[in-house]
């Protein structure tokens, strides 16, 4: 499926439960990688055995071939008119969205604005490697109420968010930025929270 958005298009696989989806999961990639990394495609099969769709999306400027993001409010405002078409084909089911890295930083800036039951933030860059100084603490805080999900490598030199700035912050033993391991893991920090946004009334 392709989104076109004021950033460019955007690409989408959609994978949907047997029935009627509980919940929608929009799932992003980190700066220069793809949708098929083995952590965002463990949370995928987990988030359809529990009844809901998931969407993951190439964002427009991977589309296009490069690598880097470029300026923040152009990809949030693509990701939104995502969020919005995805919205107008699957109705107000619940909606959580997450993503890995530069895909985690995306999903906990424009939470509140598409209306997110909740965030799923794996290897959260709190800074760049070695400039702790360049904190993103404010990013990941950015949904307020709705609450993050943070999965992090014990071994991740972008930083490890502090328990306090997140409903949960969960560290993979010997992992870095990028998992070897731990997919079995990472599924079944995920899986309660998704049962909790997926039923949960939205205030």
């Amino acid at each position: 499926m392709r989104i076109d958005t004021t950033a460019g298009p955007a690409e989408l696989e959609i994978s949907q439960p047997s029935g009627d989806p509980k919940f929608l999961l929009v799932l992003t990639h980190g700066s220069g990688g793809g949708t098929d990394a083995k952590d965002l495609l463990a949370v995928r099969d987990r988030a359809l055995a529990l009844g809901g769709a998931v969407a993951l999306v190439t964002q427009p400027y991977r589309v296009a071939g490069r690598r880097a993001p470029g300026n923040a409010v152009t990809q949030d405002a693509a990701w939104v008119e995502v969020i919005a078409a995805l919205r107008r084909q699957f109705g107000e089911i619940p909606l959580v969205q997450g993503g890995r890295s530069n895909g985690a930083r995306v999903a906990c800036r424009t939470a509140k604005e598409v209306g997110a039951r909740g965030v799923v933030a794996l290897s959260f860059p709190l800074h760049p490697p070695g400039k702790p100084e360049k904190s993103r603490r404010d990013e990941l805080r950015a949904p307020g109420r709705i609450k993050v999900v943070v999965i992090n490598g014990a071994r991740d030199p972008f930083g490890i968010p502090d328990a306090a700035d997140a409903a949960e912050v969960r560290v993979i033993a010997g992992q870095a930025h990028s998992y070897r391991s731990g997919f079995d893991e990472i599924a079944d920090t995920v899986a309660p929270w998704l049962k909790r946004w997926s039923t949960v009334r939205k205030r």
